[in-house]
């Protein structure tokens, strides 16, 4: 959910589906990121191909997919959402009017909670108890506070951008591509589904350019592919 879900326990019948915060460093989250890329590839037959496929890989990881009307909260309008306990991610009716690679970002995002936040060994728990006509709950998902909402959706948010933009496929898809020219990059987001505004900050946090705030101008990154800062000019 684009909200950062916090569980208070009521009392000792209830489960913690949701792990505490705790600090995940980037290179951790891009390599939880791969793992599931990976391990998806591990069961087909046929490579996985681009645009990736968010519904179906979050099919592939046991979770469901379903459509439900989500009001917005005091935080504003929610486009997806993740049940952990139903193994369920709703995507929002309401939003059908979504730019291209929008609803594929979401998925991703609430796969990343389900990956980095979601403690599955309490909602087998949950599922085990539920079969022994054993009554449990989970606590309700609550904000806790700002900082760490933003902490855990950033996490979310960042596990998307490594899962829908892996580092192995970016460095296949900027061959023969200028990163400082709009045009080209508007074709790498064509090629990966996904967002212009996902792709420029992915870019952005490897260091492979720089985009000053209120501007439109790139700039090549230090950290550019092949240590070029411009591949091709026109």
């Amino acid at each position: 959910m684009t909200k950062q879900h916090s569980l208070i326990p009521k009392d000792e019948s209830e489960l913690k589906v949701i792990k505490p915060y705790r600090f995940i460093h980037k290179n951790d989250i891009e390599r939880r990121a791969t793992d599931v890329l990976m391990y998806v590839q591990a069961k087909r037959q046929h490579p996985l191909k681009w645009p990736i496929d968010a519904g179906y890989m979050a099919e592939a990881l046991g979770l469901d997919m379903d459509c439900g009307e989500i009001p917005a909260d005091e935080y504003g309008a929610i486009a997806a959402m993740i049940l952990p306990t139903e193994r369920k991610i709703i995507m929002n009716e309401n939003h059908r009017d979504l730019p291209p690679g929008f609803e594929e970002s979401s998925i991703a995002h609430e796969i990343g909670h389900w990956i980095l936040h979601i403690d599955r060994n309490e909602v087998s728990r949950f599922s085990e108890l539920q079969e022994m006509g054993i009554e449990k709950t989970v606590e309700p998902f609550l904000c806790r506070s700002v900082s760490t909402q933003q902490g855990i959706e950033w996490q979310a948010q960042y596990f998307a951008s490594c899962f829908l933009m892996p580092l192995f496929k970016l460095e296949e898809v900027q061959i023969g591509r200028d990163l400082t020219n709009w045009k080209h990059l508007y074709a790498m987001r064509e090629h990966l589904g996904i967002t212009i505004s996902n792709l420029t900050n992915r870019l952005q946090s490897l260091g492979w350019i720089s985009i000053p705030k209120g501007s439109k101008q790139i700039y090549p990154g230090k950290a550019a592919p092949n240590g070029q800062t411009n591949l091709f000019n026109r």
